[in-house]
């Protein structure tokens, strides 16, 4: 196995394990020689793990202290592998909330940005993410990673590095909220023409319309996300492939 490789793998296996909650926080994690052992992998390898689980603010390691697992407030949670170990040990309630509150304080400011500042190539991205979105709704297919292109589109759009990097951290949990809505009946087709009152007002360079618009489409994923987690049904789960639409059926022709 390619150095680099081994490298990620424990990386990934170590925090994943720390996320999950199997090395509990405030606790020190094992000992090397017994990672050495239960990872198959040498001291050197298992060194370059920890001090990437430190920068990402999971581990913190000092003298009389060993190396112990940070309450979850401390890591990066703008980490797109922290990000990605939260979604495959299952994203929870709170973490969605949190998601959403998020969401409704960084996007509509990154929107104004974007109708004051959006490129013809950031609208021409947009506007083919939006036709993918409505031809998977007419046709069958990946909505969700159309919606996906298009709200990451935005953001790129106000041309922030800083909100340019959120975006990224934000993408898989961006995702499974796409997916909740995709999956209600009807969800997909009602979203659409709230997207399309972003598109044309970013476009039009109405910033307090592109705001105003990126708000009812926030908050109607709220709604959606509240009802799912009312009723307590499982979560999608970022591991699996996105849900697909099916193409409607076309009403049977007498002959």
């Amino acid at each position: 196995m390619p150095i680099k490789n081994m490298h990620g793998n424990t990386l990934d296996l170590l925090g994943e394990a720390i996320v999950a909650g199997r090395y509990p926080q405030g606790l020190s994690i094992p000992p090397e020689p017994t990672l050495c052992e239960e990872l198959g992998v040498s001291r050197t390898v298992i060194r370059e793990a920890v001090k990437g689980l430190i920068a990402k603010g999971l581990l913190i390691t000092g003298p009389k202290l060993g190396t112990r697992v940070l309450p979850e407030e401390q890591w990066n949670w703008f980490d797109p592998d922290v990000v990605a170990w939260q979604s495959k040990c299952g994203l929870t309630r709170e973490y969605l909330r949190d998601l959403q509150e998020l969401r409704r304080v960084v996007e509509p400011a990154a929107v104004r940005l974007a109708a004051e500042r959006a490129t013809a190539t950031d609208l021409a991205e947009i506007e083919a993410a939006y036709a993918g979105m409505k031809d998977a709704i007419e046709n069958g297919g990946d909505y969700v990673k159309y919606d996906l292109r298009f709200h990451q589109g935005l953001l790129r759009a106000c041309h922030n590095r800083m909100v340019v990097q959120m975006s990224k951290a934000l993408g898989a949990l961006l995702r499974t909220s796409f997916e909740i809505s995709t999956s209600r009946p009807d969800g997909p087709a009602q979203s659409l023409p709230l997207h399309r009152a972003v598109l044309d007002a970013v476009i039009a360079r109405a910033p307090a319309r592109a705001e105003q618009a990126i708000l009812v489409l926030i908050d109607a994923a709220r709604e959606d996300i509240e009802q799912v987690l009312v009723s307590r049904r499982k979560l999608p789960s970022l591991a699996a492939p996105a849900l697909q639409l099916k193409a409607p059926k076309l009403p049977r022709v007498p002959g």
